[in-house]
């Protein structure tokens, strides 16, 4: 037992010689308030190291939560400037980080230097903003001593020097001592106020410890020091709103004079423009290549006769059926690139195979899914306005600047909300960017059609569907993959099952299930929805992810200590 409280000696021991690496031997102030509404502070300090230090360092918190008479919050920020330290090698906070931190920090010292007893040292800083401006007063409210120093305080002493014409009884000025909070003014001090000069020494044998603060509350007339206001408040507060929106208000005046397409006349049409593919017509109806637009390439190619497509059932209890893709015939010269690339991709990148199971593509083949996404763009700008496209990426570029300029101006000027809200603004116009693109007359009258045959898919009856199919016994097949890459397969599919019409003989199972309309579009949607997922899919990347006062409640607060 002896030994435990022997140690336990030994640890608060160091704990306090840690603490006590410096002792403050005299401190002394001067402040000088000036009219205008700023005030100098002179700090100087005669302390002692007890161990080899490089210097000290001055914390100075510049931002504060004030409590209005009326009981709201108004945020302050006071700004430390013209920072000196004479006779010393110093550094100092700039004006972003102080904002940034909230805290003003002035380190003295030379790394390469070591320093060990007595020293001296004078601080010299301006502070705007740190006066409380009420109907009846003006204050001065400012800890002299902040309660984070690292040290003991022997004797502090201190003259406050108020602007000529600014005259005060002594009961306008208050001292307050001792832990954060106390509010009953200190004895500690032996005080006098001689005309414009009030002037304070901290009694024999008091000592200011870590923890502790000196605070001092002077009331003056009302209209001794200027008031600062900002030139328009709303700015100063909520300023990032105005800028965020001009910018959006700038893009929807872009939008709507090179990027929104002429209103075009929309008929019911029964096919989809004719020689175009489901791929471009899924490209053209939402100024966007998508997977289900190069997807809706494989039921295209098979009612075309170059390939068939067959469900594989995979035995065992957890298996998941697959689909394989036959290669029947090479697509003919004068393909569209995009198709080319997903149809030889399918049939001779991984060999010259003459078929594909599409869960041998997982993870494999989505280099080749952005690359037809890539072409099928490149081909579809034959029915697009190429100013458009140059006024598209001049808008791109200039969002892009928009958000590597505002975010940290937004960040020092108005705070984390402020950038997050700059941030996701330009994030979502440069996504809708890339829909800023105008279609010329023929991409008008494509447009037109394509919209026409999309809402006969909604609307179609089956009266017509009859007839449609009298006509053409292929109708449903050969307009299926426009439905698909409409998103819209599922509803053109169901209106077709009470139709008694056979499914296409290019899908074929060996589940078992018997074939009819209705299995067939089950079958093929799902599919269709694995191809889609498998297709895409890529490896997986590993990461890591203002009334009273109180000692230490005004301006001025934070501290320092020894380095």
């Amino acid at each position: 037992m002896k030994k435990v409280f022997f140690l336990i000696v030994i640890l608060f021991g160091c704990i306090d010689l840690f603490a006590q690496d410096f002792t403050v031997k005299n401190y002394s102030v001067e402040v000088y308030i000036n009219k205008d509404g700023y005030f100098d502070v002179v700090e100087k300090y005669h302390l002692n190291f007890e161990f080899p230090k490089h210097g000290i360092y001055r914390d100075i918190k510049v931002c504060y939560d004030l409590e209005n008479q009326d009981g709201s919050i108004e945020k302050r920020e006071i700004q430390i400037g013209e920072i000196e330290v004479p006779g010393y090698k110093f550094e100092k906070s700039s004006k972003f980080e102080q904002r940034m931190s909230c805290n003003a920090q002035i380190k003295i010292g030379d790394a390469d230097i070591t320093l060990v007893g007595d020293q001296d040292y004078e601080i010299r800083y301006r502070v705007y903003n740190a006066f409380l401006h009420e109907e009846s007063q003006d204050q001065f409210y400012w800890n002299i001593k902040p309660n984070n120093w690292n040290a003991d305080f022997q004797k502090i002493n201190f003259q406050i020097h108020l602007p000529e014409g600014v005259n005060i009884s002594p009961d306008k000025v208050l001292i307050y001592s001792g832990l954060v909070g106390n509010s009953t003014p200190s004895s500690d001090f032996d005080s006098s106020l001689n005309g414009q000069v009030f002037s304070a020494s901290s009694n024999d044998g008091v000592i200011s410890s870590g923890g502790e603060a000196v605070t001092v509350l002077i009331k003056m007339p009302p209209g001794s020091i200027k008031e600062i206001k900002p030139f328009w408040p709303f700015w100063s507060d909520y300023g990032w709103t105005i800028i965020l929106g001009l910018i959006i208000f700038g893009f929807i005046r872009i939008w709507v004079l090179h990027g929104k397409d002429d209103h075009v006349s929309t008929t019911t049409s029964y096919y989809p423009p004719q020689g175009m593919d489901p791929a471009m017509a899924g490209y053209l109806i939402d100024d966007s290549g998508d997977t289900s637009d190069l997807i809706s390439l494989i039921p295209f190619w098979a009612t075309q006769g170059y390939l068939k497509i067959e469900e594989i059932d995979k035995k065992g209890w957890f298996a998941k059926d697959d689909t394989k893709l036959i290669k029947l015939n090479s697509l003919p010269p004068g393909t569209p690139s995009y198709q080319r690339k997903i149809f030889d991709g399918l049939f001779s990148k991984y060999g010259d195979s003459q078929e594909v199971l599409i869960s041998s593509l997982k993870e494999k083949f989505y280099t080749t899914m952005n690359a037809s996404k890539s072409s099928l763009k490149d081909a579809a700008q034959i029915y697009y306005v190429n100013e458009s496209r140059k006024i598209r990426n001049y808008t791109i570029g200039g969002l892009i600047f928009l958000l590597i300029i505002l975010s940290p101006i937004a960040l020092y000027f108005w705070g984390i909300l402020a950038v997050v809200a700059t941030v996701v603004t330009l994030i979502f116009l440069l996504i809708m960017s890339q829909f800023l693109i105008k279609k010329n007359s023929k991409g008008n009258l494509a447009l037109s059609e394509l919209k026409g045959f999309k809402n006969f898919i909604k609307i179609a009856e089956e009266n017509k569907l009859k007839m449609l199919l009298n006509e053409d016994p292929t109708y449903f097949e050969s307009t299926m993959s426009y439905a698909l890459a409409f998103g819209m397969f599922d509803k053109w599919s169901r209106k077709f099952d009470a139709l008694n019409i056979p499914p296409p003989t290019w899908y074929t199972s060996n589940t078992g299930r018997m074939m009819n309309m209705n299995h067939f579009s089950q079958s093929f949607s799902s599919s269709i929805n694995s191809a889609r997922s498998t297709m895409v899919s890529s490896p997986s990347s590993s990461g890591s992810s203002g009334g009273g006062g109180s000692s230490g409640g005004g301006f001025g607060g934070g501290g320092g200590g020894s380095w």
